[in-house]
C-alpha cells in the first residue's frame, strides 16, 4: 500500500501519517526525517542540503527528490509506505511519478486531509509554549490552569513568531498558490479522498482506516 498524505499547514496530516504507518505495518516516509538524518550521516545529498539550509535558503526540488528517491530504494519501503510532506508542488508530484516508474511502483491512493482556513489560523494562534521547560498549550483546547504561566513548572507561556496571525494566514496563501493545485493534480488521475480533518484525531484516523479499507487498500500492508 502506497500512500500519500496532504493537506494544508497545521491540518495533522504529520500526526495521521504516523498512526496510519503504525495501523498498517508500512514505513513513514516524511521529508523533515530525511533531511535529518541525511545531514547527521553527512551523505552527498545531506551536505548539499546543509548548505541551502544554513544559507536560508530553500533547498532546491532535484536535491529534495534525489533525496526522497534513496528513501524509497530502502528495503522497509517496498511493503508499503505513507509520503509525510511531500510532495508539496505540482512540480514535486510530477517527479515522484518519475521516482515511483523507475522502482516499478505506483501511489494506490493520496489521502488530503482538509481543514478549514479560519479553523487552522484559531488553531495555530492559540498555541502557546513554555520559555523554561517547552511545555505547549492552547488557550481553547488545552490551556494552563493559569492563564500564561505552565502547570509543570511555573514558566512563563509566549506565542511562537511562527504561530502569530499574520505569519500563520502567509503560510496559508503559500499552500493556495503552491500546493492546491496538487489536489486537483491527484484528483485527476482519480486517486484523491478527502478526509474532514475538523473533527478530533481519533475521529480522522478513523476516517481515513475507513476509507482505506473500503478501497481494498488494507491487504496490501497491513499488520
Amino acid at each position: 500500500m502506497y500512500l500519500v498524505m496532504i493537506g494544508p499547514p497545521g491540518a495533522g496530516k504529520g500526526t495521521q501519517a504516523v498512526r496510519i504507518a503504525w495501523q498498517y505495518g508500512i514505513a513513514h516516509v516524511a521529508t523533515g526525517d530525511i533531511f535529518r538524518n541525511a545531514v547527521k550521516e553527512k551523505t552527498p545529498l545531506g551536505l548539499k542540503a546543509k548548505s541551502y539550509m544554513e544559507s536560508g535558503q530553500l533547498v532546491p526540488d532535484e536535491i529534495v527528490i534525489d533525496m526522497i528517491a534513496e528513501r524509497l530504494e530502502e528495503p522497509d519501503c517496498r511493503s508499503g509506505f505513507v509520503l509525510d510532506g511531500f510532495p508539496r508542488t505540482l512540480n514535486q508530484a510530477q517527479a515522484l511519478d518519475g521516482v515511483l516508474a523507475k522502482l516499478t511502483l505506483s501511489l494506490d491512493r493520496v489521502i488530503l486531509v482538509d481543514v478549514p482556513f479560519e479553523e487552522l489560523v484559531n488553531r495555530a494562534t492559540g498555541r502557546r509554549v513554555c520559555k523554561d521547560c517547552g511545555a505547549n498549550y492552547h488557550i481553547v483546547y488545552s490551556p494552563p490552569s493559569k492563564p500564561g504561566v505552565c502547570d509543570r513548572c511555573g514558566g512563563e507561556l509566549y506565542q511562537r513568531d511562527d504561530d502569530k496571525e499574520e505569519t500563520v494566514r502567509k503560510r496559508l496563501q503559500v499552500y493556495v498558490s503552491e500546493s492546491q493545485p496538487l489536489a486537483a493534480y491527484y484528483q485527476d488521475k482519480g486517486i484523491l479522498s478527502r478526509i474532514d480533518g475538523n473533527r478530533t484525531i481519533d475521529e480522522v484516523t478513523e476516517a481515513i482506516v475507513r476509507e482505506i479499507e473500503a478501497l481494498g487498500l488494507a491487504s496490501r500492508g497491513k499488520k
